[in-house]
C-alpha cells in the first residue's frame, strides 16, 4: 500500500557559526574555505572545501569576524584581504530580519 501523495523531501540543517541557531542549508550563506587555503564566499553551495554557514544578516557577520569564529570553523587562520572582503559582504547584509508574509 503506497501513500496518495509523493514523498516529502527532508530539508537539511546546518548551524550558524555565530548564533549557534539552527536552520535550513538553503536559507543560509556558506564560507569555504578553499582547498588553497583561501577564504570566500560560496554562493552555489557546492564549492569545493571546508564550509561555515552564516545567516544572511549583518549581526551574525559582524559576530564572526570580530573572534576566532572563522578560524576555528574552517580551521584556519585567514588571510587579511579574505577577511575584508567577507566584512564588506556581510556589510550589504540587512541588519535584522524582515518579515515576509
Amino acid at each position: 500500500m503506497s501513500s496518495a501523495g509523493p514523498r516529502q523531501r527532508t530539508v537539511p540543517q546546518r548551524t550558524c557559526v555565530a548564533c549557534r541557531a539552527e536552520q535550513g542549508k538553503r536559507t543560509l550563506i556558506r564560507i569555504v574555505r578553499t582547498p588553497e587555503g583561501r577564504v570566500m564566499v560560496d554562493v552555489s553551495g557546492k564549492a569545493n572545501g571546508r564550509g561555515a554557514y552564516l545567516h544572511p544578516l549583518r549581526p551574525c557577520w559582524v559576530k564572526a569576524l570580530k573572534g576566532a569564529t572563522i578560524k576555528n570553523a574552517l580551521k584556519i587562520s585567514p588571510a587579511l584581504d579574505d577577511i575584508e572582503a567577507l566584512r564588506a559582504f556581510g556589510m550589504t547584509l540587512p541588519a535584522e530580519e524582515s518579515e515576509t508574509v
